[in-house]
C-alpha cells in the first residue's frame, strides 16, 4: 500500500522544496517572480540552479533538459549531462544559472510556418519559472518556452503565457472598479479531463493502421458495441485496474492531482480527471498525462490509444477543458447563493458569454484537428455549432436581464427519494447538458469540443484572449462612467441582448438544432479545413495583436502549419490504407475466395449432384466486393497523386478533405463488408471484436 501523501510531488522541485533549499532572500525574490511576474535576476537564477541541481542529483538525475512544446502539439527535449571535466581526468556535477534560464536547441526542424528556414537554425528555450521543474527518467526536466533567433514564438506555451497575462490585466481592471485594491493578479485555471482507449499490445502491433495513424482505417462493428451502456462506470477489469493504479502513482509523483478514473461509454474506453490548477501548469501536466498513459500501458503489455476516433461507430474521445478565472481568494465564476445580486459574478459571466458569442469561429478553430473531425457531432460529442449551456437558474437570470427586470434567482431545493433510510441532499440548481460544446457547470465553463490528442494550450489561448477583449471593453466604459452601477447594468443588458442567440439549453444532437442555429445566425463550421480558414480574418488578427498574444506573422505561420498538419495526416492515412488493402486485405480475400471455389470443385467432383449454390454465392459476393475494393484502391492511389501535386497548401488541404478522404471512405466500405464474410482464419489482422473486448 503506497502512502499517497508521502509520494505526492516527490519528484517535483516544488515551492515547498524551494523554501527548504533556497536562502530566504532568494526564495522571496523568486516568489515575487512567480506571483507577480517580476523579472528574475541572474544572481537569483544562479542560486536556484545550484539548489535545483543538488536536489535533482539526489533524486538520481544525471542529465537536464529544457522541456518545451513545439507546434507539433507534442513535447520536445534535448538532454545534457551535468558533468564538467576538472582537467585531471575527473568530472564534477555543475549547473549554472545561464543553463537554467536559457537553452539553444535547433529551431529549423520543427514546424515554423515559414518563420524559420533550414539555414536559420538557431532557436532559444527560456525557463518558465511559473511551472515547476521535475525529475523523470533520471533527468531534470525544466519547463520552457521556445522562440526563434528573431524572437517569434515557435511553441504553444509562449502565447499561452501571453494570454494569461492579458486576461489577468483586464480582470484586475474590473476588480479595481469594484473596489478591490489588493488583488494584483487574476489566474485562469483549467482541469482537463482525458479520455482514452486501452487495448491489448499484441493485438495493437498486428494493426498497421493503429501503428501508423492511431486509428483503425478498416473495421466492421462486432455484434456487441456500446448499445447496452454496460461499460459506462462499470467494474474496471483487473488488468486495466492494475494499469490505472500505476498510472496514478506515476502522476502523483510528478505532482499531478489525478483525481478520478472510470470506464467511459465505449468498450475499452476510460477517463482520468485531475483537480484544477493554473492554466500553463495544467497544460504541462496534460502533456505529461498523455506521455505517461502510453508508457505505463506499455509496461502492462497494453496500448493506449489517444486518437479522437480510433473506432468507427462508437464513442470517440475528448478532453473536456474546464476553465475558470480566480484570484488567490475567490473564484470569479462562483455564482453564490443569490447570483442575481452578485454583480461581480454577472460581469464575468456575461463577459464570457459575449466573448464566445463574438468569437465563436475562433473557439471552433481552437478545437479543430484531423482526428476531431471524426468525432464532433455524434456519439456524445458536441456538435460543431458553438453554443452555451447555462442551466435553469442562470438562463432564468439571463432572460430577466434581457427583459430589463432582474429581481430574483431560482432557489436551491432538496432531493427526497421517498425512502426513509436514504439521505435528503441539496439538488443542484442546474442540470448537465452533455450535448453542449460550452457548458456552465457550477463555477466554471466546460469546453467539451477539445480533442483527446490535442494540447489544451490552443483552446485556452483563445478563451483567455477573447474574454480579455470583452473585459477590456467593459473596463473602458466603466472607467469613464459617473454612475458605476447604472452603467454596469446597461453594459450587462446590452451584452446579453447582443449575444443571446448563442445561449441554448436544448439537445445539441437534435437535427432541428442545426436549422434553429442557422436561423439565429450561428456559424456551423463542420470541418477542420474550414475552421483553419478563419484564423487570418482581420478582426481575429486584430484581437490577438491588441493583447500581444500573437503577431500577424505568428498567426499566418500557425495557419500554414495547421493546413500542413491536416494534409500530411490525411496523406499518411491514405497511404496506410493503400498499403494495408494492397498487401493484406485483398490477398487474404483472394485466398479465401480461391479456397471456397476449390471446395466447390472438390464437392462437385465427389458428389456431382450436390447443391453448392450457397458456396457459389459466397464466391460471387466476395468476388464482386473484391472488384469494388480493387477499383476503389486504384481511385484512391490516383487521388493521392493528384492532390499531392497541388502546391498551395490551403488548396491541398481542402483537396485532401473533399477528394482524398471521400476516396478513402469508398475503399473502406467494401473492405469492411468483406470482413463480415471472410472466415476469421483468413482475415489478416485483429477485428474490432478482438480489440475492444480482449483486454
Amino acid at each position: 500500500m503506497i502512502n499517497v501523501a508521502q509520494i505526492f510531488g516527490s519528484n517535483v522541485f516544488s515551492e515547498t522544496v524551494m523554501k527548504e533549499r533556497l536562502p530566504k532572500d532568494t526564495f522571496k525574490k523568486l516568489k515575487r517572480t512567480l506571483d507577480l511576474g517580476e523579472e528574475l535576476s541572474p544572481a537569483v537564477a544562479e542560486v536556484v540552479a545550484s539548489a535545483m541541481k543538488d536536489w535533482a542529483v539526489e533524486k538520481g538525475a544525471t542529465h537536464y533538459t529544457h522541456w518545451f512544446q513545439p507546434m507539433t502539439g507534442k513535447t520536445a527535449e534535448k538532454h545534457d549531462s551535468f558533468i564538467e571535466p576538472t582537467g585531471d581526468g575527473r568530472v564534477i556535477m555543475e549547473f549554472s544559472g545561464k543553463q537554467l534560464i536559457q537553452g539553444e536547441p535547433d529551431a529549423s526542424s520543427f514546424p515554423s510556418g515559414g518563420l524559420r528556414a533550414t539555414f536559420e537554425a538557431r532557436g532559444y528555450t527560456a525557463w518558465d519559472a511559473t511551472s515547476p521543474a521535475f525529475v523523470k527518467d533520471d533527468t531534470l526536466y525544466i519547463p520552457t518556452a521556445f522562440c526563434s533567433y528573431s524572437g517569434e514564438a515557435l511553441d504553444k506555451k509562449t502565447p499561452l503565457l501571453r494570454s494569461m497575462e492579458a486576461v489577468s490585466k483586464q480582470a484586475v481592471r474590473i476588480l479595481r472598479l469594484f473596489g478591490d485594491e489588493d488583488t494584483q493578479k487574476v489566474t485562469s485555471t483549467v482541469g482537463p479531463e482525458q479520455e482514452y482507449f486501452i487495448v491489448d499490445k499484441a493485438l495493437f502491433q498486428e494493426r498497421k493502421d493503429l501503428i501508423f495513424t492511431g486509428r483503425t482505417l478498416f473495421g466492421a462493428m462486432p455484434p456487441k458495441g456500446q448499445e447496452l451502456d454496460d461499460h459506462y462506470f462499470g467494474t474496471i477489469k483487473e488488468r486495466v485496474s492494475d494499469f490505472m493504479k500505476e498510472l496514478d502513482e506515476e502522476l502523483w509523483k510528478l505532482g499531478i492531482t489525478s483525481k478520478s478514473k472510470h470506464n467511459e461509454v465505449a468498450p475499452a474506453q476510460h477517463e482520468m480527471a485531475p483537480i484544477f490548477t493554473t492554466t500553463n501548469i495544467a497544460t504541462d501536466h496534460n502533456q505529461l498525462v498523455m506521455d505517461t498513459l502510453i508508457k505505463v500501458a506499455n509496461r502492462h503489455d497494453l496500448a493506449c490509444l489517444l486518437h479522437e476516433k480510433p473506432f468507427a461507430g462508437i464513442n470517440g474521445s475528448g478532453k473536456h477543458n474546464n476553465w475558470s478565472l480566480g484570484t488567490d481568494k475567490m473564484n470569479l465564476l462562483e455564482p453564490g447563493v443569490t447570483p442575481h445580486d452578485n454583480a461581480k459574478f454577472l460581469t464575468f459571466l456575461v463577459a464570457t458569454i459575449a466573448a464566445v458569442g463574438k468569437y465563436a469561429p475562433l473557439m471552433r478553430l481552437s478545437a479543430a484537428s484531423p482526428g476531431n473531425d471524426h468525432r464532433l457531432g455524434a456519439n456524445e460529442a458536441p456538435p460543431a455549432i458553438i453554443s452555451i449551456f447555462l442551466g435553469e437558474q442562470l438562463t432564468d437570470i439571463i432572460n430577466q436581464i434581457k427583459d430589463g427586470a432582474l429581481t430574483s434567482s431560482i432557489a436551491q431545493t432538496h432531493m427526497d427519494l421517498g425512502v426513509q433510510t436514504l439521505p435528503k441532499f441539496p439538488k443542484d440548481v442546474t442540470d448537465r447538458n452533455r450535448t453542449s460544446p460550452f457548458a456552465f457547470t457550477g463555477n466554471k465553463f466546460e469546453f467539451r469540443m477539445v480533442g483527446s490528442t490535442m494540447s489544451i494550450s490552443g483552446p485556452n489561448i483563445v478563451l483567455n484572449t477573447i474574454v480579455a477583449d470583452v473585459l477590456c471593453d467593459i473596463a473602458d466604459e466603466l472607467e469613464k462612467a459617473d454612475d458605476f452601477r447604472g452603467t454596469l447594468s446597461q453594459i450587462i443588458e446590452k451584452l446579453v441582448k447582443e449575444n443571446f442567440s448563442v445561449i441554448f439549453d436544448g439537445d445539441g444532437y437534435d437535427p432541428s438544432w442545426v436549422v434553429e442555429a442557422e436561423k439565429r445566425g450561428l456559424p456551423n463550421i463542420k470541418t477542420t479545413v474550414e475552421a483553419i480558414e478563419v484564423f487570418n480574418k482581420p478582426e481575429y488578427i486584430q484581437v490577438f495583436e491588441k493583447f500581444g498574444v500573437f503577431t500577424k506573422g505568428e498567426i499566418l505561420a500557425r495557419q500554414e502549419i495547421m493546413f500542413e498538419e491536416y494534409a500530411k495526416t490525411i496523406n499518411i492515412e491514405a497511404l496506410s490504407m493503400i498499403q494495408i488493402a494492397k498487401k493484406e486485405i485483398l490477398p487474404a480475400v483472394l485466398e479465401y475466395a480461391s479456397n471456397v471455389a476449390s471446395s466447390v470443385s472438390e464437392i462437385k467432383a465427389v458428389v456431382p449432384d450436390a447443391d453448392v449454390t450457397a458456396q457459389s454465392e459466397i464466391v460471387a459476393k466476395v468476388t464482386s466486393l473484391y472488384t469494388e475494393a480493387s477499383k476503389a484502391l486504384a481511385a484512391l492511389e490516383a487521388s493521392v497523386q493528384k492532390v499531392k501535386a497541388i502546391e498551395e497548401i490551403h488548396e491541398q488541404a481542402k483537396a485532401f478533405k473533399f477528394e482524398v478522404f471521400d476516396a478513402m471512405t469508398a475503399l473502406r466500405q467494401p473492405c469492411d463488408a468483406l470482413e463480415e464474410i471472410v472466415a476469421e482464419d483468413f482475415w489478416p489482422f485483429p477485428t474490432y471484436g478482438d480489440l475492444l473486448f480482449r483486454v
